[in-house]
């Protein structure tokens, strides 16, 4: 029989795959999804605590947000307070994708469900 591990393993990467096609037009990758999440429901988080929030570390966090800042779909701004913090907000364009993300992933749950 096979463990539990392993089918948790295959819906990941299904769910990987289908976030990627699905997303594709709006040009947000699989792997951005989270972000773009957690920065559109909490604009002007620090970069460290998006870090903490995904469980990501920072250098894939630092990575990803590059990429999303080269795509237009957010800003980097410092900290006023403390210039060592940089905090991220959505641009327009991720605002107009996020409704389209979140469905995404509601479909995601109900396949699932």
């Amino acid at each position: 029989m096979e463990s539990l591990t392993k089918y948790i393993n295959r819906t990941s990467r299904c769910f990987t795959l289908y976030r990627e096609g699905q997303l594709a037009q709006e040009g947000v990758s699989g792997y951005q999804q989270p972000y773009l999440l957690a920065i559109c429901q909490h604009p002007g988080i620090p970069q460290d605590e998006l870090s903490k929030r995904l469980y990501v570390n920072k250098s894939s966090v630092t990575r990803q947000l590059y990429l999303l800042e080269q795509n237009g779909f957010i800003r980097r701004e410092p900290d006023p307070k403390d210039r060592r913090v940089l905090r991220v907000y959505p641009t327009e364009k991720a605002q107009e994708a996020y409704p389209y993300v979140q469905e995404v992933l509601t479909d995601w749950r109900r396949y699932l469900t």
